[in-house]
Protein backbone atom coordinates (compact mmCIF):
# COMPACT_ATOMS: atom_id res chain seq x y z
CA UNK A 1 0.00 0.00 0.00
CA UNK A 2 1.21 3.20 -0.70
CA UNK A 3 1.76 6.36 1.33
CA UNK A 4 -1.58 7.83 2.01
CA UNK A 5 -2.89 11.05 -0.01
CA UNK A 6 -5.00 13.67 1.51
CA UNK A 7 -6.79 13.89 -2.24
CA UNK A 8 -7.48 11.34 -5.05
CA UNK A 9 -8.83 12.90 -8.35
CA UNK A 10 -10.36 10.88 -10.66
CA UNK A 11 -10.21 12.94 -14.47
CA UNK A 12 -7.22 15.56 -15.34
CA UNK A 13 -8.99 17.64 -17.68
CA UNK A 14 -9.39 21.27 -16.80
CA UNK A 15 -11.39 20.88 -13.98
CA UNK A 16 -8.91 18.02 -12.72
CA UNK A 17 -5.86 20.39 -12.96
CA UNK A 18 -7.01 23.47 -11.31
CA UNK A 19 -7.99 21.58 -8.45
CA UNK A 20 -4.98 19.93 -8.10
CA UNK A 21 -3.48 23.47 -8.32
CA UNK A 22 -5.09 24.64 -5.43
CA UNK A 23 -4.95 21.49 -3.42
CA UNK A 24 -0.94 21.84 -4.27
CA UNK A 25 -0.89 25.46 -3.20
CA UNK A 26 -3.06 24.74 0.39
CA UNK A 27 -0.22 22.00 1.43
CA UNK A 28 -2.17 19.20 0.40
CA UNK A 29 -1.17 15.89 -1.51
CA UNK A 30 -3.36 14.47 -4.91
CA UNK A 31 -2.61 11.53 -6.80
CA UNK A 32 -4.68 12.11 -10.58
CA UNK A 33 -5.93 9.18 -12.03
CA UNK A 34 -6.38 9.45 -15.41
CA UNK A 35 -6.18 8.43 -19.43
CA UNK A 36 -5.43 10.67 -21.75
CA UNK A 37 -8.16 11.35 -24.12
CA UNK A 38 -7.30 13.28 -27.65
CA UNK A 39 -11.12 13.96 -28.09
CA UNK A 40 -11.95 15.43 -24.65
CA UNK A 41 -13.28 18.97 -24.43
CA UNK A 42 -10.15 20.03 -22.36
CA UNK A 43 -8.10 19.17 -25.94
CA UNK A 44 -11.09 20.74 -28.43
CA UNK A 45 -11.85 23.94 -26.94
CA UNK A 46 -10.74 27.16 -27.78
CA UNK A 47 -10.80 28.45 -23.96
CA UNK A 48 -12.26 31.60 -25.28
CA UNK A 49 -12.70 33.83 -22.34
CA UNK A 50 -15.68 36.29 -23.40
CA UNK A 51 -17.26 38.85 -20.71
CA UNK A 52 -20.28 39.86 -23.22
CA UNK A 53 -22.73 37.15 -24.53
CA UNK A 54 -25.29 35.94 -26.06
CA UNK A 55 -28.02 37.93 -28.75
CA UNK A 56 -28.77 40.96 -25.75
CA UNK A 57 -24.78 41.50 -25.40
CA UNK A 58 -24.77 40.76 -21.60
CA UNK A 59 -22.58 40.12 -18.82
CA UNK A 60 -21.48 36.91 -18.28
CA UNK A 61 -22.59 35.49 -14.56
CA UNK A 62 -20.10 37.05 -12.08
CA UNK A 63 -17.63 38.28 -14.85
CA UNK A 64 -16.26 41.30 -12.91
CA UNK A 65 -14.69 39.00 -10.08
CA UNK A 66 -13.69 35.92 -12.36
CA UNK A 67 -11.95 37.18 -15.13
CA UNK A 68 -9.09 38.68 -12.72
CA UNK A 69 -8.98 36.17 -10.91
CA UNK A 70 -8.46 33.31 -14.47
CA UNK A 71 -6.05 36.02 -15.19
CA UNK A 72 -4.01 35.85 -12.30
CA UNK A 73 -4.58 31.78 -12.04
CA UNK A 74 -3.73 31.04 -15.50
CA UNK A 75 -0.45 33.50 -15.04
CA UNK A 76 0.59 31.65 -11.67
CA UNK A 77 0.38 28.23 -13.72
CA UNK A 78 2.57 29.97 -16.72
CA UNK A 79 5.34 30.84 -14.12
CA UNK A 80 5.07 27.66 -12.42
CA UNK A 81 5.66 25.53 -15.52
CA UNK A 82 7.30 27.84 -17.87
CA UNK A 83 4.68 28.18 -21.05
CA UNK A 84 2.72 30.57 -22.52
CA UNK A 85 -1.64 30.31 -21.72
CA UNK A 86 -3.14 33.37 -21.10
CA UNK A 87 -3.51 35.19 -24.58
CA UNK A 88 -5.16 38.64 -23.74
CA UNK A 89 -7.27 38.90 -27.11
CA UNK A 90 -9.87 41.65 -27.98
CA UNK A 91 -13.04 39.94 -30.09
CA UNK A 92 -14.52 41.76 -32.87
CA UNK A 93 -18.33 40.75 -32.57
CA UNK A 94 -20.05 41.28 -36.31
CA UNK A 95 -23.40 42.82 -36.10
CA UNK A 96 -25.65 42.39 -38.91
CA UNK A 97 -28.18 45.07 -39.21
CA UNK A 98 -28.79 48.88 -37.57
CA UNK A 99 -30.82 47.10 -35.00
CA UNK A 100 -27.56 44.85 -33.47
CA UNK A 101 -25.90 48.12 -33.94
CA UNK A 102 -28.16 50.29 -31.86
CA UNK A 103 -28.64 47.46 -28.95
CA UNK A 104 -24.76 47.46 -28.62
CA UNK A 105 -24.39 50.82 -28.77
CA UNK A 106 -26.92 51.18 -26.28
CA UNK A 107 -25.30 48.64 -24.28
CA UNK A 108 -21.60 50.13 -24.20
CA UNK A 109 -23.96 53.19 -22.41
CA UNK A 110 -24.64 51.13 -19.36
CA UNK A 111 -23.11 51.36 -15.75
CA UNK A 112 -20.69 48.31 -15.45
CA UNK A 113 -20.56 47.76 -19.51
CA UNK A 114 -18.06 50.42 -20.30
CA UNK A 115 -14.94 48.91 -19.56
CA UNK A 116 -16.03 45.55 -21.50
CA UNK A 117 -17.52 47.41 -24.37
CA UNK A 118 -15.82 49.34 -27.52
CA UNK A 119 -18.41 51.46 -29.73
CA UNK A 120 -15.49 51.54 -32.46
CA UNK A 121 -13.82 48.80 -33.24
CA UNK A 122 -10.53 48.03 -35.18
CA UNK A 123 -10.58 45.57 -37.53
CA UNK A 124 -7.10 45.64 -38.71
CA UNK A 125 -5.84 42.36 -40.55
CA UNK A 126 -9.40 41.12 -41.04
CA UNK A 127 -10.79 44.52 -43.00
CA UNK A 128 -8.63 42.98 -45.90
CA UNK A 129 -9.68 39.56 -45.87
CA UNK A 130 -13.01 39.02 -44.70
CA UNK A 131 -16.59 40.29 -46.02
CA UNK A 132 -17.65 43.04 -43.98
CA UNK A 133 -20.19 43.07 -41.64
CA UNK A 134 -22.98 46.23 -41.05
CA UNK A 135 -20.90 46.85 -38.43
CA UNK A 136 -19.27 45.25 -35.28
CA UNK A 137 -18.37 46.14 -32.05
CA UNK A 138 -15.13 44.98 -29.74
CA UNK A 139 -15.09 43.48 -26.63
CA UNK A 140 -12.38 43.94 -24.24
CA UNK A 141 -10.74 42.03 -21.27
CA UNK A 142 -11.56 39.05 -23.29
CA UNK A 143 -8.49 36.65 -23.65
CA UNK A 144 -7.82 32.68 -25.35
CA UNK A 145 -6.67 30.02 -22.52
CA UNK A 146 -4.45 27.08 -24.15
CA UNK A 147 -5.99 24.81 -22.30
CA UNK A 148 -5.34 21.75 -23.46
CA UNK A 149 -1.34 22.98 -23.52
CA UNK A 150 -2.13 23.95 -20.05
CA UNK A 151 -3.53 20.09 -19.50
CA UNK A 152 -0.57 18.42 -20.96
CA UNK A 153 2.01 20.16 -19.21
CA UNK A 154 0.55 19.49 -15.94
CA UNK A 155 0.39 15.72 -17.11
CA UNK A 156 3.90 16.35 -17.44
CA UNK A 157 4.35 18.15 -13.88
CA UNK A 158 2.50 15.46 -12.41
CA UNK A 159 4.64 12.69 -14.10
CA UNK A 160 7.57 14.29 -12.66
CA UNK A 161 6.34 13.72 -9.28
CA UNK A 162 4.74 10.64 -9.33
CA UNK A 163 1.38 11.91 -8.73
CA UNK A 164 -0.88 10.07 -12.21
CA UNK A 165 -1.76 6.94 -12.53
CA UNK A 166 -2.17 6.97 -16.47
CA UNK A 167 -5.38 4.28 -16.69
CA UNK A 168 -9.29 4.55 -17.35
CA UNK A 169 -11.03 4.66 -13.67
CA UNK A 170 -12.49 1.65 -12.48
CA UNK A 171 -15.46 2.01 -10.18
CA UNK A 172 -15.75 -1.47 -9.26
CA UNK A 173 -12.31 -1.13 -7.91
CA UNK A 174 -13.11 1.66 -5.39
CA UNK A 175 -13.72 0.89 -1.66
CA UNK A 176 -15.32 3.70 0.19
CA UNK A 177 -15.43 3.91 3.90
CA UNK A 178 -16.39 6.84 6.20
CA UNK A 179 -12.94 7.82 6.82
CA UNK A 180 -11.36 7.65 3.47
CA UNK A 181 -11.08 5.58 0.35
CA UNK A 182 -8.71 2.69 -1.73
CA UNK A 183 -7.92 2.03 -5.30
CA UNK A 184 -5.64 -0.57 -6.44
CA UNK A 185 -3.11 0.39 -3.89
CA UNK A 186 -3.65 4.14 -3.39
CA UNK A 187 -5.39 5.45 -0.32
CA UNK A 188 -6.78 9.02 0.44
CA UNK A 189 -9.44 11.17 2.15
CA UNK A 190 -11.47 11.96 -0.14
CA UNK A 191 -11.87 10.91 -4.02
CA UNK A 192 -12.85 14.18 -5.62
CA UNK A 193 -14.28 13.04 -9.63
CA UNK A 194 -13.63 15.72 -11.91
CA UNK A 195 -14.45 13.33 -15.36
CA UNK A 196 -16.41 16.11 -17.25
CA UNK A 197 -18.86 14.80 -19.76
CA UNK A 198 -17.78 10.96 -18.67
CA UNK A 199 -19.45 11.45 -14.79
CA UNK A 200 -22.80 10.76 -16.78
CA UNK A 201 -21.77 7.18 -16.22
CA UNK A 202 -20.82 7.74 -12.92
CA UNK A 203 -22.46 5.68 -10.25
CA UNK A 204 -22.63 7.66 -7.16
CA UNK A 205 -23.20 10.98 -8.90
CA UNK A 206 -25.09 10.22 -11.85
CA UNK A 207 -28.28 11.06 -10.07
CA UNK A 208 -27.38 15.06 -11.28
CA UNK A 209 -28.82 15.83 -14.53
CA UNK A 210 -25.53 16.21 -16.56
CA UNK A 211 -26.19 16.81 -20.00
CA UNK A 212 -23.85 17.23 -22.43
CA UNK A 213 -23.28 19.07 -26.17
CA UNK A 214 -21.36 17.65 -28.56
CA UNK A 215 -19.14 20.51 -30.17
CA UNK A 216 -16.76 20.04 -34.16
CA UNK A 217 -14.46 22.58 -34.78
CA UNK A 218 -11.92 23.06 -37.56
CA UNK A 219 -8.25 24.02 -37.20
CA UNK A 220 -6.99 25.67 -40.00
CA UNK A 221 -3.93 27.71 -41.73
CA UNK A 222 -4.74 31.10 -43.57
CA UNK A 223 -1.82 31.84 -45.62
CA UNK A 224 -0.68 35.99 -45.26
CA UNK A 225 -3.67 36.15 -42.42
CA UNK A 226 -1.67 37.55 -39.40
CA UNK A 227 -5.57 37.74 -37.40
CA UNK A 228 -4.47 39.01 -33.84
CA UNK A 229 -8.44 39.58 -32.48
CA UNK A 230 -10.76 36.92 -31.76
CA UNK A 231 -13.49 37.25 -34.48
CA UNK A 232 -17.30 36.25 -33.50
CA UNK A 233 -18.60 36.13 -37.66
CA UNK A 234 -21.23 33.41 -37.69
CA UNK A 235 -18.47 31.48 -36.56
CA UNK A 236 -15.45 31.81 -33.73
CA UNK A 237 -12.43 32.01 -35.78
CA UNK A 238 -9.72 32.31 -32.91
CA UNK A 239 -5.76 33.02 -33.24
CA UNK A 240 -3.61 29.94 -32.19
CA UNK A 241 0.00 29.69 -32.16
CA UNK A 242 1.91 28.48 -35.17
CA UNK A 243 -0.23 30.38 -37.92
CA UNK A 244 -3.02 28.75 -37.04
CA UNK A 245 -7.00 29.47 -36.34
CA UNK A 246 -9.41 27.41 -34.59
CA UNK A 247 -12.65 27.53 -36.23
CA UNK A 248 -15.96 26.66 -34.84
CA UNK A 249 -18.38 25.18 -32.85
CA UNK A 250 -21.34 23.55 -33.64
CA UNK A 251 -23.47 22.25 -31.11
CA UNK A 252 -25.27 19.25 -31.31
CA UNK A 253 -27.59 18.17 -28.30
CA UNK A 254 -28.15 14.16 -30.09
CA UNK A 255 -25.11 12.38 -31.04
CA UNK A 256 -24.01 8.32 -31.14
CA UNK A 257 -20.54 9.06 -30.40
CA UNK A 258 -17.96 11.62 -29.76
CA UNK A 259 -15.70 11.34 -32.70
CA UNK A 260 -16.32 14.10 -36.35
CA UNK A 261 -18.83 14.24 -38.45
CA UNK A 262 -18.84 15.07 -42.47
CA UNK A 263 -21.93 17.36 -41.68
CA UNK A 264 -19.80 19.31 -39.29
CA UNK A 265 -16.99 19.69 -41.46
CA UNK A 266 -18.90 21.09 -44.49
CA UNK A 267 -20.81 23.07 -42.49
CA UNK A 268 -18.13 25.11 -40.75
CA UNK A 269 -15.83 25.17 -44.13
CA UNK A 270 -18.73 26.69 -45.73
CA UNK A 271 -19.14 29.26 -43.03
CA UNK A 272 -15.66 30.11 -42.92
CA UNK A 273 -15.98 30.58 -46.43
CA UNK A 274 -19.08 33.32 -46.76
CA UNK A 275 -16.69 35.43 -44.49
CA UNK A 276 -12.64 34.86 -45.91
CA UNK A 277 -12.01 36.63 -48.89
CA UNK A 278 -8.25 34.22 -48.76
CA UNK A 279 -8.24 30.43 -49.15
CA UNK A 280 -7.88 28.64 -46.38
CA UNK A 281 -6.61 25.05 -45.52
CA UNK A 282 -8.34 22.50 -42.99
CA UNK A 283 -5.47 21.13 -40.86
CA UNK A 284 -7.46 18.97 -38.80
CA UNK A 285 -11.15 18.46 -37.65
CA UNK A 286 -12.07 17.76 -33.87
CA UNK A 287 -14.75 16.79 -31.44
CA UNK A 288 -15.51 16.16 -27.96
CA UNK A 289 -18.75 16.13 -25.95
CA UNK A 290 -19.08 18.90 -23.35
CA UNK A 291 -20.07 18.75 -20.08
CA UNK A 292 -23.21 20.99 -19.95
CA UNK A 293 -26.16 21.34 -16.25
CA UNK A 294 -29.14 22.25 -16.68
CA UNK A 295 -28.73 25.64 -14.78
CA UNK A 296 -25.67 26.07 -16.45
CA UNK A 297 -23.59 26.54 -13.21
CA UNK A 298 -20.96 24.38 -11.90
CA UNK A 299 -21.13 21.12 -9.73
CA UNK A 300 -18.99 21.22 -6.68
CA UNK A 301 -20.15 19.45 -3.18
CA UNK A 302 -20.05 15.95 -1.60
CA UNK A 303 -21.68 12.93 -1.60
CA UNK A 304 -24.84 12.93 0.52
CA UNK A 305 -24.22 9.44 1.88
CA UNK A 306 -20.73 8.74 1.35
CA UNK A 307 -18.67 12.03 2.23
CA UNK A 308 -15.49 10.66 1.21
CA UNK A 309 -16.58 11.01 -2.42
CA UNK A 310 -16.68 14.45 -4.02
CA UNK A 311 -17.56 16.08 -7.44
CA UNK A 312 -16.20 18.94 -9.17
CA UNK A 313 -17.71 19.25 -12.60
CA UNK A 314 -20.27 20.83 -14.65
CA UNK A 315 -17.82 23.87 -16.17
CA UNK A 316 -19.32 23.64 -20.18
CA UNK A 317 -18.55 26.15 -22.37
CA UNK A 318 -17.51 28.62 -20.06
CA UNK A 319 -14.81 26.91 -18.38
CA UNK A 320 -11.90 29.13 -19.19
CA UNK A 321 -13.30 31.90 -17.23
CA UNK A 322 -15.09 30.06 -14.55
CA UNK A 323 -12.91 26.96 -13.62
CA UNK A 324 -10.18 28.69 -11.16
CA UNK A 325 -12.46 30.76 -9.53
CA UNK A 326 -14.77 27.46 -8.39
CA UNK A 327 -11.68 25.39 -8.48
CA UNK A 328 -10.32 27.64 -5.70
CA UNK A 329 -13.69 27.39 -4.06
CA UNK A 330 -13.92 23.52 -4.33
CA UNK A 331 -10.62 23.65 -2.58
CA UNK A 332 -11.09 25.92 -0.05
CA UNK A 333 -14.51 23.63 0.53
CA UNK A 334 -12.38 20.57 0.90
CA UNK A 335 -9.22 21.90 2.25
CA UNK A 336 -11.17 24.42 5.17
CA UNK A 337 -14.35 22.67 5.03
CA UNK A 338 -15.80 26.31 4.18
CA UNK A 339 -19.56 26.47 3.11
CA UNK A 340 -20.27 26.19 -0.94
CA UNK A 341 -22.07 28.86 -2.27
CA UNK A 342 -25.39 27.47 -2.95
CA UNK A 343 -25.60 28.55 -6.13
CA UNK A 344 -22.82 25.68 -7.29
CA UNK A 345 -23.52 23.27 -4.68
CA UNK A 346 -25.21 20.14 -5.21
CA UNK A 347 -27.46 19.99 -2.66
CA UNK A 348 -29.76 22.47 -4.70
CA UNK A 349 -30.61 19.42 -6.68
CA UNK A 350 -31.38 16.95 -3.90
CA UNK A 351 -29.92 13.78 -2.86
CA UNK A 352 -30.50 10.48 -4.79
Amino acid sequence: MSKPHDYLLIGQGQAGTLLAHFLEQAGKTAHVVDQYNPRSATQVAAGIINPITGRRYVKSWRVDELIPFAKKTYRDLESRLGIPIYHERPILRALFNSREENDWLARTAEPGYGQYMLDAAGLEEYAEKTVPAYSYGEVRHSAQVDIGRLADAYRAYLREKGAITEEVFDYGKLEVAAQGVRYKGLEAQTAVFCEGQHARQNPFFNYLPFGGAKGEVLIVRIPGARFEKILKHRVFIVPLQDGLYWVGSTYGWKFDNDGPTPEARAFLGERLEDILKTPFEVVEHRAAIRPTVKDRRPFLGRHPEFPSLALFNGLGTKGASLGPFWAKHMADFLVKNSTLEEAVDIGRFGGE
